[in-house]
């Protein structure tokens, strides 16, 4: 997240009333828990205050924007994952788990452009060539509603020796590749 990382004059605070109402203070206006899912999706950093008591309470509004989008659409969580996550509170692990969740996210965010260019690299003449490259765009598009800044362009191209992947990298994303040409032959029958 860029706007994270330039530091505090780029955030953004929201002030949440007892009433439970919620004031962006950069735009003099009040906002809802969708103004502040549209701003996470876009990038912008917030801090969430309680307007009497000044604590933060950003964690908690993020938790409460996650259960919104869980119970308004397609859920994203599986529920054993939910389930290992609440048994994590109180385990000698719990001070370990967030900074797992964050690598595993940022590494995540790493591959999916070396996966998404894999997989562009593979259509050559594939029959499907077409309906994948219709589910790459929705594929893309979906990334950047839920991570923003997954996507960034290249502006200026690297030797092909410095951006290439490691072998275990690039086994790992062939074997990814086999398993979605399986999904996609299964799909054109």
């Amino acid at each position: 997240m860029a706007a994270a990382a330039s530091g505090d004059d780029e955030t953004v605070v929201i002030k949440k009333y007892a009433n439970r109402r919620l004031y962006n203070t950069r735009s003099s206006s009040y906002i809802t828990l969708d103004h502040l899912a549209k701003m996470t999706r876009e990038g912008i950093n917030y801090k969430v205050l309680d307007a009497k008591s000044g604590a933060d309470i950003t964690h908690t509004i993020l938790t409460q924007i996650i259960m919104e989008e869980e119970s308004n659409g397609e859920q994203m969580l599986p529920v054993n994952f939910l389930r290992e996550l609440i048994s994590m509170y109180g385990n000698q692990m719990q001070s370990l788990i967030p900074h797992y969740l964050e690598a595993s996210m940022e590494n995540f965010r790493a591959n999916q452009a070396k996966l998404a260019k894999a997989f562009e690299d593979s259509l050559g003449n594939n029959p499907l060539a077409k309906l994948a490259e219709q589910n790459m765009a929705m594929f893309r598009a979906a990334s950047a509603a839920f991570m923003p800044g997954a996507e960034k362009p290249t502006e200026s191209k690297a030797p092909p020796a410095a951006s290439a992947p490691d072998a275990g990298d690039l086994s790992a994303l062939r074997d990814q590749m086999a398993e979605i040409q399986k999904r996609l032959d299964a799909l054109g029958k």
